[in-house]
Order: C-alpha cells, then structure tokens, then sequence
C-alpha cells in the first residue's frame, strides 16, 4: 500500500519521483483544486474541505472525513464526482472508498463500470499525527436508539492532546488564547463575552482552543458540550425522525457550556432556525457558548441575519496567519514529540529554520512536513538533510493556495479609490460616480473570486444576476478601449492580492 504521507514529491509534472511512482499526495491536491472550480467556493467548504486522501492501494483510493454525516453526504451525492475528477488526474484510480478518521465503520466504494458497494474495511489510520495545534477531533458513534438520539448529549470526545499546556501561543493567537483562558475558568453567575466567537482559517488553532476550554471547564465540574456542525444537524435530524426533537433540544439547553466548532457548515433552514433558538435561550438563561468559524459572523451568509448579529454580538477574536517566530515553535514542538518516539530522528537547527519559513500556510502543513521528513529518516536510514527537505516538502510549498480574497473587502477598496462609501456602492443609486466604481468592484469580484453570479448580486445589496453579468461585460469592453482604465483595474487586482 503507498502511503500518501511516505511520498516525495518531485519535479516531474506527471506526478512520479524519480523511482517512478506516483506521488498520489500531489494528485489529490490537483483533484480538490478541480473540484473547487467545477462545484463553486461555497460547495467545496461544505463538503469537500476536509476530505483528504488516506491511502492508495490496488487502483483504490481511500479518503476520510471527520463525521458520519459528512461520509453520508458525500457517498449520496458526490462518490461519482470525485472518483470521475480523481481518475482525471491518475488513471489507475478505479475505486474510491470514504472511510471516517478514528471510525472502524464499513466504507462505501464506488467503481468505474461497476455498482455501488459496501465491504466490510477495518479502521482508517487518521492522516494526522498527534501533536499538531489543530488536528481533527475523534468522532462519537452515531445514536442506536430513539432513547439515545433525544438524549445523547455526549457530543464530540474531546481530545486528550489538545488542552491549553500544549497550545503553542504566538502574537496571532495570544488574544483568543487568554479569552479562550478566561471563559474556561470563569466561575460564578453569568457568562463572559457571550458569546465567545473565534475565526481562523485552516489549521491556524482554533479547533485545539475549543478543545481545551471543553477539558478545563470540566476538570471545573462544569457540563460541557462540544459539537461539530455535522454532530449538530446529526443530532437534530435524528431526534427529529425517532420524535424526541423536544426532549434533545431541552436537554441541549440544560448545559452550562456549549462550544460549537464549524459553524460555516449548519445547512437547512430548520436546522439553521433551531441553532438560532439554541443560541438565544442559552445566552438568554446566561450559559456560555463559543463559536468558532473559518469566518467572521458578518459572512455567514447562509444564516439568518439575526443569529449572526447574536453571534457578532459578543466577543469575535480572529487567529490570523502564523508569523515566523510561531511556525518556528510549532515545528519545534513538533519534532520534540517526534524523537520522544523515534529518538534515532534528527533535523538539524538549519533544515528546521528552512521549514519553518517556507512553509506558512498553516499549522497542519507543519505537521505534514515533519511526516515527510520522519518517512525519508526511517524509509532510507539517512540522515536528513537541506536537499532532501527541500524535495520532501516541495508539494507542500508549491501547492499553496493563493490569498482569499473577500467581496467585503473589494468593495472597501474600490469604495475608498473612488471617493465613494461601500454603501454608496450596495445602494440603489445611479448617479454616474456611483455605477462605475459599482461595476468595477463587481467585475473585480467574478475575476479575483470562486462566487457565483448570484451571490456576488446579493452581495451587492441584492441585485439580480443579469446585473452582475451586464457589470462584468460592460467593464470587459471598456479595457479593452480604455488603457488608462485598464490600468486602474489591474493596479486594484494587485493591491488585492498583496
């Protein structure tokens, strides 16, 4: 079997190293980069940002996701997607399997030119080590009766490894951190900045400061419950079918403390209204809630607008990227737990220096260095060295997402260029100073991001699709007539993506 972090990735575009054999870890980050285009930025965080590639083995690809309820939507709408683009990249792939990370349910195969089947699979090794500033939580079995569904109020198990001891704190995350501190060892009537809301992108620490306010406000006798949004819409899909929807949602309110990690995720307008309600009675009967996202409240733009004023309305901490000082302490902490295990496994102070600034995307990246350094020590018994760190990480460097860049934010700059306010350009004015930087933050807006026609129009104050389009032709032609314009659009494109 070949293992998806034992690979070294190479020069050869074809995706093999120089042995000939194929870097699948290379593959897959082409096949998620595919499915981001095709499905859209909003489907893809959804469903598909947390799917990753365990293994290859026969012509079969095993992939995993953190939850039950995430296997099952993949494996009802999307198995065919992802085995058609996945076979796209590495023809041998002729079978996709969709396990859960830390489950020994059976996996559900899907196989070109043949029917849909159900083997039996033992336990999927989790792709993440232990030790990591954020890594993907154990997932709690799903209930087995109509008893446990309305009262099973276990949640998602907290993970041992991430409490606060073993968060390593830097300058982006010092703030959530001593709030994450605070609203843990709070004691009395009340709560503290209720809600407590923390949003970061992948792997920057979020997840692992929930995990560790759940384990400090238990060892404090306090009732805690952490969900997921998938264990969330779970739960409550299920007690809605075994009719104990009522019973679940008061014992859900009876809790001292609810942490709720991905909310970006909640789909449906009953699950998103009973949220909303959730929230409100907990907050209202003073109980502590904390949120954490991959954005701030203000672009949950699937939520209604009154739950994310309730959320926006307590404490919102952003973790930004990691700065080099703390990439350096991460990897560190990293490697230290490694040779606790693997004492013969040694990197050199400059080879960890290297790392620590070529990889900056986030947390798990470092960890999935380290993984690949480990494989190359203990595959070849060589020593490792600049060379081989460099050809060990290289897939990790190249393949970096470029910056995200937010309609929010091409409406500030466009707004600010122009001499006009961002409610100027979301208004229903057409004055000619208005429409023009109004278009050219709605072409900016389809060209430099992954949102639909439709949602750049209710971005921009609810306008219909055919408004943005006409928007985006209109200002298409004009650079093609107009230099000066066409260098204003391009210096904005620039100062976005700096």
């Amino acid at each position: 079997m070949m293992r998806v972090d034992g690979t070294v990735a190479s020069d050869d575009e074809g995706g093999r190293n120089g042995g000939g054999t194929m870097d699948y870890g290379s593959a897959w980050a082409r096949v998620k980069r595919r499915l981001r285009a095709e499905l859209g930025e909003d489907v893809f965080a959804s469903w598909f940002a947390r799917l990753e590639l365990e293994a290859v083995s026969g012509g079969t690809a095993r992939l995993t996701v953190p939850t039950r309820f995430l296997k099952s939507w993949i494996e009802s709408h999307y198995l065919d997607r992802v085995l058609n683009t996945f076979k796209a990249e590495v023809e041998e792939i002729a079978r996709i399997e969709v396990g859960v990370r830390g489950s020994s349910a059976p996996v559900r195969t899907v196989a070109t030119g043949a029917p849909k089947a159900s083997p039996a699979s033992g336990p999927l090794a989790r792709l993440h080590a232990a030790g990591t500033p954020a890594p993907v939580a154990a997932v709690a079995p799903e209930p087995r009766s109509a008893t446990e569904a309305g009262g099973d109020l276990s949640g998602t198990p907290l993970d041992a490894r991430l409490t606060f001891a073993s968060f390593v704190i830097g300058r982006s995350n010092a703030l959530a951190h001593a709030a994450a501190e605070r609203v843990a060892a709070h004691q009395g009537e009340g709560a503290l900045y209720n809600p407590l809301y923390l949003h970061a992108g992948v792997g920057l620490g979020k997840t692992h400061l929930l995990h560790g306010i759940g384990h400090a406000a238990r060892e404090a006798g306090r009732r805690v419950i952490y969900l997921t949004a998938d264990r969330f819409m779970y739960g409550f899909v299920n007690a809605l079918k075994t009719q104990s929807a009522l019973a679940y949602k008061e014992r859900l309110r009876g809790i001292d403390l609810l942490i709720l990690d991905d909310v970006q995720f909640i789909q449906g307008k009953s699950i998103q209204a009973e949220f909303g309600h959730t929230i409100n009675a907990l907050i209202d009967a003073g109980r502590q809630v904390v949120v954490a996202s991959d954005r701030p409240p203000t672009e949950l733009e699937a939520l209604d607008e009154r739950v994310r004023s309730r959320l926006g309305g307590g404490l919102v901490v952003e973790i930004t990227a990691l700065d080099e000082a703390l990439r350096v302490s991460i990897l560190s902490a990293r490697l230290a737990a490694v040779r606790a295990s693997h004492p013969g496994f040694d990197v050199s102070p400059q080879v960890a220096s290297y790392v620590a600034r070529a990889i900056t995307a986030n947390g798990r990246d470092l960890e999935g260095a380290v993984n690949r350094l480990l494989a190359h020590a203990t595959l070849t018994g060589t020593a490792v060295t600049m060379e081989t760190a460099e050809a060990a990480i290289r897939d990790l460097v190249k393949n970096r997402e470029p910056k995200r860049i937010k309609i929010e934010d091409i409406q500030k700059l466009v707004a600010s260029r122009y001499n006009v306010s961002r409610s100027d350009i979301l208004s229903e004015r057409r004055t000619a100073a208005v429409v023009k930087p109004r278009q050219i933050a709605m072409y900016l807006s389809k060209v430099l991001t992954l949102r639909s026609l439709p949602e750049i129009g209710r971005r921009f104050g609810g306008r219909d699709h055919t408004t943005v389009l006409h928007a985006v032709r209109k200002i298409e032609k004009q650079i093609g007539e107009d230099s000066v314009l066409g260098d204003e659009v391009e210096l904005l494109k620039r100062m976005l993506q700096d």
